[in-house]
Protein backbone atom coordinates (compact mmCIF):
# COMPACT_ATOMS: atom_id res chain seq x y z
CA UNK A 1 0.00 0.00 0.00
CA UNK A 2 2.52 2.58 1.06
CA UNK A 3 4.68 1.33 -2.48
CA UNK A 4 1.58 2.43 -4.40
CA UNK A 5 1.18 5.68 -2.52
CA UNK A 6 4.93 6.91 -3.93
CA UNK A 7 4.06 5.82 -7.06
CA UNK A 8 1.04 7.83 -7.11
CA UNK A 9 2.90 10.99 -5.68
CA UNK A 10 5.96 10.50 -8.03
CA UNK A 11 3.41 10.51 -11.35
CA UNK A 12 1.35 13.63 -10.37
CA UNK A 13 4.93 15.50 -9.36
CA UNK A 14 6.10 14.41 -12.78
CA UNK A 15 2.50 15.56 -14.41
CA UNK A 16 3.04 18.98 -12.58
CA UNK A 17 6.64 19.90 -13.84
CA UNK A 18 5.83 18.99 -17.58
CA UNK A 19 2.95 21.37 -17.39
CA UNK A 20 5.03 24.38 -16.25
CA UNK A 21 7.63 23.51 -18.98
CA UNK A 22 4.43 23.92 -21.62
CA UNK A 23 3.50 27.11 -20.40
CA UNK A 24 6.85 28.36 -20.33
CA UNK A 25 7.39 27.30 -24.01
CA UNK A 26 4.33 28.85 -25.21
CA UNK A 27 2.08 26.10 -25.43
CA UNK A 28 -0.82 27.17 -23.17
CA UNK A 29 -3.27 30.25 -24.23
CA UNK A 30 -2.37 32.55 -20.96
CA UNK A 31 1.49 32.66 -21.14
CA UNK A 32 3.16 34.18 -18.19
CA UNK A 33 3.72 37.48 -19.07
CA UNK A 34 8.03 38.75 -18.78
CA UNK A 35 8.25 42.54 -17.68
CA UNK A 36 10.02 44.40 -20.25
CA UNK A 37 12.93 46.88 -18.33
CA UNK A 38 11.52 50.57 -18.29
CA UNK A 39 14.05 52.63 -20.64
CA UNK A 40 16.24 54.80 -19.40
CA UNK A 41 15.15 58.35 -19.01
CA UNK A 42 16.54 61.18 -21.76
CA UNK A 43 19.24 63.82 -20.18
CA UNK A 44 17.27 67.39 -20.57
CA UNK A 45 19.05 69.01 -23.37
CA UNK A 46 20.10 72.77 -22.51
CA UNK A 47 18.90 75.27 -24.95
CA UNK A 48 21.37 77.61 -26.09
CA UNK A 49 19.77 80.99 -25.33
CA UNK A 50 19.11 82.99 -28.68
CA UNK A 51 21.99 84.86 -29.83
CA UNK A 52 21.58 88.59 -29.26
CA UNK A 53 20.27 90.52 -32.50
CA UNK A 54 23.38 92.89 -34.22
CA UNK A 55 21.83 96.74 -34.79
CA UNK A 56 21.32 97.35 -37.81
CA UNK A 57 24.07 97.44 -40.29
CA UNK A 58 24.64 101.02 -40.82
CA UNK A 59 25.09 101.43 -37.31
CA UNK A 60 27.70 98.51 -37.31
CA UNK A 61 29.96 100.21 -40.37
CA UNK A 62 29.19 103.99 -38.76
CA UNK A 63 30.65 102.96 -35.34
CA UNK A 64 33.94 102.20 -37.14
CA UNK A 65 36.55 104.93 -37.70
CA UNK A 66 39.57 103.05 -38.65
CA UNK A 67 39.44 101.19 -42.24
CA UNK A 68 40.01 96.94 -42.94
CA UNK A 69 43.65 96.42 -42.54
CA UNK A 70 43.28 93.91 -45.56
CA UNK A 71 43.92 94.38 -49.07
CA UNK A 72 42.06 96.54 -51.02
CA UNK A 73 38.78 95.49 -52.41
CA UNK A 74 35.92 96.99 -53.12
CA UNK A 75 33.23 94.37 -51.94
CA UNK A 76 29.49 93.84 -53.45
CA UNK A 77 27.53 96.83 -55.31
CA UNK A 78 27.49 100.35 -55.13
CA UNK A 79 24.08 100.13 -52.51
CA UNK A 80 25.12 96.83 -51.04
CA UNK A 81 28.63 96.03 -50.34
CA UNK A 82 31.55 97.14 -48.28
CA UNK A 83 35.43 98.34 -48.85
CA UNK A 84 38.32 96.68 -47.68
CA UNK A 85 41.83 98.57 -47.28
CA UNK A 86 40.30 101.67 -47.74
CA UNK A 87 42.46 104.75 -48.32
CA UNK A 88 41.71 108.33 -47.27
CA UNK A 89 41.67 111.58 -49.07
CA UNK A 90 43.60 114.18 -46.95
CA UNK A 91 41.55 116.81 -46.11
CA UNK A 92 43.82 119.23 -47.48
CA UNK A 93 45.25 119.23 -51.01
CA UNK A 94 47.07 121.34 -54.28
CA UNK A 95 43.69 121.80 -55.74
CA UNK A 96 41.20 120.34 -53.29
CA UNK A 97 39.62 120.58 -49.88
CA UNK A 98 37.37 118.00 -48.17
CA UNK A 99 34.14 119.07 -46.46
CA UNK A 100 32.20 117.81 -43.35
CA UNK A 101 35.23 116.19 -42.14
CA UNK A 102 33.21 115.04 -38.72
CA UNK A 103 31.28 112.74 -40.84
CA UNK A 104 34.69 110.43 -41.49
CA UNK A 105 33.54 109.83 -45.31
CA UNK A 106 36.92 110.24 -46.88
CA UNK A 107 37.61 107.24 -47.42
CA UNK A 108 37.52 105.35 -50.59
CA UNK A 109 39.71 102.64 -53.36
CA UNK A 110 42.84 103.70 -54.48
CA UNK A 111 41.64 103.91 -57.72
CA UNK A 112 39.23 106.56 -56.34
CA UNK A 113 41.70 108.37 -54.46
CA UNK A 114 44.08 108.64 -57.54
CA UNK A 115 40.94 109.90 -59.86
CA UNK A 116 40.18 112.60 -57.52
CA UNK A 117 43.78 113.71 -57.52
CA UNK A 118 44.16 113.69 -61.07
CA UNK A 119 40.90 115.25 -61.84
CA UNK A 120 41.57 118.13 -59.32
CA UNK A 121 44.83 119.02 -61.07
CA UNK A 122 43.27 118.71 -64.90
CA UNK A 123 40.45 120.88 -64.15
CA UNK A 124 42.76 123.72 -62.72
CA UNK A 125 45.66 123.60 -65.47
CA UNK A 126 43.18 122.65 -68.75
CA UNK A 127 39.51 124.05 -67.92
CA UNK A 128 40.87 127.26 -65.15
CA UNK A 129 38.59 125.24 -62.25
CA UNK A 130 39.72 126.96 -58.83
CA UNK A 131 40.15 123.98 -57.28
CA UNK A 132 37.49 120.88 -55.78
CA UNK A 133 35.40 121.43 -52.69
CA UNK A 134 35.09 117.04 -52.18
CA UNK A 135 32.00 115.55 -50.12
CA UNK A 136 31.14 112.35 -49.19
CA UNK A 137 33.00 109.48 -50.45
CA UNK A 138 32.72 106.62 -48.16
CA UNK A 139 33.41 105.83 -44.38
CA UNK A 140 36.30 103.71 -43.28
CA UNK A 141 35.08 100.21 -44.47
CA UNK A 142 32.07 101.06 -46.49
CA UNK A 143 28.33 99.93 -46.00
CA UNK A 144 25.41 101.65 -45.64
CA UNK A 145 25.44 105.13 -43.82
CA UNK A 146 24.04 106.50 -40.87
CA UNK A 147 22.57 109.40 -43.14
CA UNK A 148 22.37 110.44 -46.25
CA UNK A 149 22.75 107.77 -49.15
CA UNK A 150 21.68 104.63 -50.11
CA UNK A 151 25.02 104.13 -52.07
CA UNK A 152 28.71 105.20 -51.17
CA UNK A 153 28.96 101.71 -49.81
CA UNK A 154 32.33 100.21 -51.85
CA UNK A 155 34.64 103.28 -51.94
CA UNK A 156 33.81 104.10 -55.75
CA UNK A 157 31.66 106.59 -55.44
CA UNK A 158 32.06 110.52 -54.39
CA UNK A 159 30.29 114.15 -54.26
CA UNK A 160 32.21 116.87 -55.77
CA UNK A 161 30.26 120.18 -55.00
CA UNK A 162 29.56 122.76 -57.81
CA UNK A 163 30.86 125.25 -55.77
CA UNK A 164 34.41 126.45 -56.86
CA UNK A 165 36.77 125.87 -54.03
CA UNK A 166 37.90 128.97 -52.37
CA UNK A 167 41.42 130.90 -52.14
CA UNK A 168 42.49 130.31 -49.13
CA UNK A 169 42.33 126.60 -46.41
CA UNK A 170 38.99 126.78 -45.02
CA UNK A 171 38.81 125.95 -41.20
CA UNK A 172 37.75 122.79 -39.45
CA UNK A 173 34.79 124.50 -38.51
CA UNK A 174 34.14 126.44 -41.68
CA UNK A 175 34.03 123.56 -43.32
CA UNK A 176 31.22 121.84 -41.01
CA UNK A 177 29.30 125.21 -41.59
CA UNK A 178 29.56 126.26 -45.36
CA UNK A 179 26.82 125.43 -47.09
CA UNK A 180 27.18 124.37 -50.95
CA UNK A 181 25.54 126.79 -53.91
CA UNK A 182 22.40 125.63 -55.46
CA UNK A 183 22.63 125.57 -59.03
CA UNK A 184 19.15 126.16 -59.23
CA UNK A 185 16.54 128.97 -60.36
CA UNK A 186 13.17 127.10 -59.57
CA UNK A 187 12.77 123.34 -59.79
CA UNK A 188 12.45 122.89 -63.32
CA UNK A 189 15.71 124.85 -64.78
CA UNK A 190 19.09 126.32 -63.57
CA UNK A 191 20.21 129.82 -62.89
CA UNK A 192 22.27 130.19 -65.54
CA UNK A 193 24.25 133.59 -63.72
CA UNK A 194 25.63 130.75 -61.26
CA UNK A 195 25.67 127.51 -63.47
CA UNK A 196 28.90 128.86 -65.96
CA UNK A 197 30.58 127.47 -68.45
CA UNK A 198 32.98 126.73 -65.97
CA UNK A 199 30.57 124.24 -64.37
CA UNK A 200 30.24 122.49 -68.10
CA UNK A 201 34.07 121.92 -68.70
CA UNK A 202 34.06 120.30 -64.89
CA UNK A 203 31.55 118.34 -65.21
CA UNK A 204 32.70 117.29 -68.73
CA UNK A 205 36.50 116.66 -67.47
CA UNK A 206 35.44 114.52 -65.00
CA UNK A 207 33.37 112.62 -67.08
CA UNK A 208 36.00 112.71 -70.07
CA UNK A 209 38.02 109.14 -68.18
CA UNK A 210 37.74 105.62 -69.17
CA UNK A 211 37.40 105.06 -65.76
CA UNK A 212 34.04 106.63 -64.88
CA UNK A 213 30.41 104.46 -64.90
CA UNK A 214 28.27 107.28 -64.55
CA UNK A 215 27.89 110.90 -63.36
CA UNK A 216 24.68 111.99 -61.69
CA UNK A 217 23.21 115.49 -61.99
CA UNK A 218 19.77 117.41 -61.12
CA UNK A 219 17.49 117.33 -64.28
CA UNK A 220 18.01 120.52 -64.71
CA UNK A 221 21.38 120.60 -64.63
CA UNK A 222 21.29 118.12 -67.44
CA UNK A 223 18.85 119.89 -69.51
CA UNK A 224 21.53 123.00 -69.55
CA UNK A 225 24.35 120.42 -70.56
CA UNK A 226 22.32 119.17 -73.60
CA UNK A 227 21.39 122.80 -74.64
CA UNK A 228 25.30 124.68 -73.91
CA UNK A 229 27.49 121.49 -74.70
CA UNK A 230 29.51 123.23 -77.54
CA UNK A 231 31.12 125.30 -75.20
CA UNK A 232 33.22 121.84 -73.86
CA UNK A 233 34.02 120.98 -77.51
CA UNK A 234 32.48 119.53 -80.20
CA UNK A 235 32.87 116.01 -78.97
CA UNK A 236 29.72 115.13 -76.87
CA UNK A 237 29.80 111.52 -76.10
CA UNK A 238 30.74 112.62 -72.56
CA UNK A 239 26.81 113.69 -71.86
CA UNK A 240 26.10 109.55 -72.03
CA UNK A 241 27.56 108.92 -69.06
CA UNK A 242 25.93 112.10 -67.49
CA UNK A 243 22.37 111.14 -66.25
CA UNK A 244 19.68 112.45 -64.03
CA UNK A 245 18.55 112.03 -60.27
CA UNK A 246 17.08 113.98 -57.77
CA UNK A 247 18.59 116.52 -55.62
CA UNK A 248 21.92 116.48 -57.20
CA UNK A 249 21.65 120.96 -57.81
CA UNK A 250 24.63 121.76 -55.92
CA UNK A 251 27.04 118.93 -56.34
CA UNK A 252 27.54 116.27 -59.21
CA UNK A 253 27.89 112.56 -57.90
CA UNK A 254 30.97 110.65 -59.73
CA UNK A 255 30.38 106.69 -60.20
CA UNK A 256 33.77 104.72 -60.98
CA UNK A 257 33.24 101.14 -62.96
CA UNK A 258 34.53 98.23 -60.76
CA UNK A 259 38.73 98.19 -61.13
CA UNK A 260 39.26 95.38 -63.59
CA UNK A 261 39.70 91.53 -62.15
CA UNK A 262 38.95 92.91 -58.75
CA UNK A 263 36.66 89.59 -57.01
CA UNK A 264 33.59 90.31 -55.86
CA UNK A 265 32.69 93.42 -57.26
CA UNK A 266 29.59 94.44 -59.03
CA UNK A 267 29.50 96.80 -62.01
CA UNK A 268 26.34 98.63 -63.05
CA UNK A 269 24.53 98.13 -66.10
CA UNK A 270 27.24 100.04 -68.98
CA UNK A 271 25.75 103.30 -70.08
CA UNK A 272 24.13 103.51 -73.98
CA UNK A 273 25.75 105.85 -76.77
CA UNK A 274 22.20 107.88 -75.94
CA UNK A 275 23.62 111.25 -74.82
CA UNK A 276 20.04 111.54 -72.31
CA UNK A 277 19.16 114.62 -74.12
CA UNK A 278 15.86 113.49 -75.45
CA UNK A 279 13.03 111.30 -74.30
CA UNK A 280 14.61 110.57 -70.76
CA UNK A 281 14.93 114.25 -70.52
CA UNK A 282 10.67 114.46 -70.86
CA UNK A 283 10.31 112.22 -68.40
CA UNK A 284 11.98 113.51 -65.98
CA UNK A 285 9.98 116.81 -66.50
CA UNK A 286 6.83 115.23 -66.45
CA UNK A 287 7.90 113.98 -62.91
CA UNK A 288 9.56 117.40 -61.43
CA UNK A 289 6.39 118.81 -62.25
CA UNK A 290 4.49 116.45 -60.11
CA UNK A 291 6.74 116.78 -57.67
CA UNK A 292 6.95 120.37 -57.65
CA UNK A 293 3.30 120.53 -57.18
CA UNK A 294 2.94 118.15 -54.38
CA UNK A 295 5.85 120.38 -52.64
CA UNK A 296 4.04 123.71 -53.04
CA UNK A 297 1.03 122.51 -52.07
CA UNK A 298 2.48 121.21 -48.98
CA UNK A 299 4.03 124.02 -48.65
CA UNK A 300 0.90 126.24 -48.62
CA UNK A 301 -0.95 123.66 -46.12
CA UNK A 302 1.60 123.48 -43.39
CA UNK A 303 3.82 126.58 -44.10
CA UNK A 304 6.94 126.93 -42.34
CA UNK A 305 6.71 128.33 -38.62
CA UNK A 306 8.99 132.10 -38.46
CA UNK A 307 11.98 131.60 -36.29
CA UNK A 308 10.96 132.67 -32.57
CA UNK A 309 13.14 135.93 -31.96
CA UNK A 310 11.75 136.18 -28.09
CA UNK A 311 13.02 134.79 -25.43
CA UNK A 312 11.80 131.22 -24.53
CA UNK A 313 9.19 132.03 -21.85
CA UNK A 314 10.15 130.50 -18.20
CA UNK A 315 7.50 127.28 -17.68
CA UNK A 316 6.76 126.35 -13.72
CA UNK A 317 8.29 122.95 -13.81
CA UNK A 318 5.89 120.39 -14.35
CA UNK A 319 4.68 117.50 -11.69
CA UNK A 320 5.86 114.66 -12.07
CA UNK A 321 3.10 111.99 -12.88
CA UNK A 322 2.05 109.54 -11.00
CA UNK A 323 3.93 105.90 -10.57
CA UNK A 324 2.96 103.53 -12.99
CA UNK A 325 1.59 100.52 -12.18
CA UNK A 326 3.58 97.49 -12.57
CA UNK A 327 1.39 95.75 -15.42
CA UNK A 328 1.44 99.27 -17.06
CA UNK A 329 4.98 99.67 -16.89
CA UNK A 330 5.41 95.96 -18.11
CA UNK A 331 2.70 97.42 -21.12
CA UNK A 332 4.71 100.16 -21.70
CA UNK A 333 8.12 98.21 -22.12
CA UNK A 334 6.62 95.80 -24.73
CA UNK A 335 5.32 98.23 -26.84
CA UNK A 336 8.63 100.08 -26.89
CA UNK A 337 10.27 96.61 -27.63
CA UNK A 338 7.52 95.94 -30.05
CA UNK A 339 8.10 99.26 -32.24
CA UNK A 340 12.08 99.24 -32.23
CA UNK A 341 11.55 95.36 -33.61
CA UNK A 342 9.49 96.82 -36.31
CA UNK A 343 12.22 99.57 -37.18
CA UNK A 344 15.09 96.98 -36.92
CA UNK A 345 13.55 94.96 -39.59
CA UNK A 346 12.98 97.78 -41.60
CA UNK A 347 16.67 98.11 -41.93
CA UNK A 348 19.53 96.60 -44.11
CA UNK A 349 21.13 94.16 -41.82
CA UNK A 350 24.48 92.94 -41.99
CA UNK A 351 23.61 89.39 -43.03
CA UNK A 352 21.97 90.87 -46.31
CA UNK A 353 25.27 92.16 -47.05
CA UNK A 354 27.99 90.07 -48.99
CA UNK A 355 29.48 87.45 -46.74
CA UNK A 356 32.98 89.19 -46.86
CA UNK A 357 31.55 91.96 -45.43
CA UNK A 358 31.56 90.63 -42.05
CA UNK A 359 35.26 89.83 -42.49
CA UNK A 360 35.69 93.45 -43.23
CA UNK A 361 34.00 94.75 -40.09
CA UNK A 362 35.61 92.37 -37.28
CA UNK A 363 39.19 92.93 -39.10
CA UNK A 364 41.55 94.40 -36.89
CA UNK A 365 39.86 93.11 -33.83
CA UNK A 366 37.16 95.15 -34.33
CA UNK A 367 34.18 94.29 -31.99
CA UNK A 368 30.91 94.57 -33.36
CA UNK A 369 28.48 97.22 -31.98
CA UNK A 370 25.73 95.45 -29.69
CA UNK A 371 22.31 96.53 -29.97
CA UNK A 372 22.52 97.78 -26.40
CA UNK A 373 25.41 99.84 -27.32
CA UNK A 374 25.46 103.74 -27.16
CA UNK A 375 27.01 105.10 -30.81
CA UNK A 376 30.37 106.53 -30.73
CA UNK A 377 30.64 110.30 -30.59
CA UNK A 378 31.59 110.52 -34.12
CA UNK A 379 29.23 108.53 -35.45
CA UNK A 380 26.43 110.75 -33.42
CA UNK A 381 28.25 114.23 -34.82
CA UNK A 382 28.20 112.79 -38.37
CA UNK A 383 24.59 112.33 -37.94
CA UNK A 384 24.22 116.07 -36.43
CA UNK A 385 26.16 117.44 -39.11
CA UNK A 386 24.50 119.89 -41.64
CA UNK A 387 23.42 119.48 -44.98
CA UNK A 388 26.06 120.34 -47.35
CA UNK A 389 23.34 121.88 -49.65
CA UNK A 390 19.96 123.99 -49.71
CA UNK A 391 16.84 122.20 -50.79
CA UNK A 392 15.27 122.03 -53.87
CA UNK A 393 13.14 125.83 -54.49
CA UNK A 394 9.52 125.64 -53.54
CA UNK A 395 7.13 127.46 -56.41
CA UNK A 396 5.24 130.51 -54.94
CA UNK A 397 2.07 130.45 -55.26
CA UNK A 398 2.12 132.66 -58.46
CA UNK A 399 4.18 130.20 -60.18
CA UNK A 400 2.16 126.94 -58.91
CA UNK A 401 -0.70 128.53 -60.50
CA UNK A 402 1.33 129.08 -63.96
CA UNK A 403 2.61 125.35 -63.52
CA UNK A 404 -1.10 124.16 -63.11
CA UNK A 405 -2.17 125.82 -65.84
CA UNK A 406 0.38 124.30 -68.24
CA UNK A 407 2.58 126.71 -68.06
CA UNK A 408 6.37 126.45 -67.98
CA UNK A 409 8.61 128.16 -66.02
CA UNK A 410 12.31 129.10 -66.97
CA UNK A 411 14.34 127.79 -70.19
CA UNK A 412 12.18 125.02 -72.00
CA UNK A 413 13.69 122.46 -74.18
CA UNK A 414 14.55 122.93 -77.13
CA UNK A 415 12.39 120.69 -79.63
CA UNK A 416 15.04 119.26 -81.49
CA UNK A 417 18.36 118.56 -80.05
CA UNK A 418 21.13 120.57 -80.72
CA UNK A 419 23.87 117.98 -79.93
CA UNK A 420 23.06 115.77 -82.73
Amino acid sequence: MRKLFLCLVVVLFGCGVASAQFNVQGGSQSPVKVAKPKPKPRPVRKRKPPAPKLPPAKELFGAVEVPAPLAARAIGSYSKGCLAGGIALPFNGPDWQVMRVERNRNWGSPQLIDYLERLSSDARAHDGWPGLLVGDLSQPRGGPMLTGHTSHQVGLDADIWLTPMPDHTLTLQEREDVTAVSMLKDPFSVDTTVFTDLHIKLIRRAASYPQVARIFVHPAIKKSLCQRAEVAGKNHTWLSKVRPWWNHHYHFHVRLACPRGMEGCVNQKPVTGDLGCGKELDNWNKMLKNSAIWAAEQNIKHPPKPPNKEPPKMEPPKKKPPKESAAEDKAAKDKAAKKKMKSWKKQVQLHSLPKDCKTVLTSGGNKLLSVDDQLPPRALRAIASKDAGPSVPILTPAELQIVRKGGQLGMPLPDRNPVR
